[in-house]
């Protein structure tokens, strides 16, 4: 039996910017893509991208939606709800490149679609 095989990425955050046509709540109604882009740019920018670190990668919906806007952050399954760019400098900073989970920016469990 073959052993299992590392993660490619030390973690891998990936940004909801689902957009519905028809009036439903979604994260592009929350600036979603800016927050991707302020995001990948961060992460660049701190030597965090690449093979063994961090990738910043966008996402279809993931039916959080009554969370918007959303991000998820893996392998730790840890799920985000944002406001601004300071949030997303403060998920960078503290859990992409610290390993430390920012609390006061976990999406409530119950919250769905």
């Amino acid at each position: 039996m073959s052993e299992p095989t590392s993660s490619y990425y030390e973690r891998h955050i990936f940004f909801c910017l689902n957009e519905r046509k028809n009036g439903e709540a979604c994260c592009a109604q929350h600036e979603a893509q800016q927050a991707y882009d302020h995001c990948k740019s961060r992460v660049k920018a701190l030597g965090l991208a690449g093979p063994g670190r961090v990738r910043v990668n966008k996402a279809g919906c993931l039916d959080r939606c009554a969370a918007g806007p959303v991000a998820v952050v893996y392998p730790e399954a840890v799920w985000y709800s944002y406001v601004d760019r300071h949030d997303i400098d403060e998920i960078v900073e503290s859990h992409l490149k610290s390993g430390k989970i920012v609390e006061r920016l976990l999406t409530p469990r119950h919250l769905g679609r």
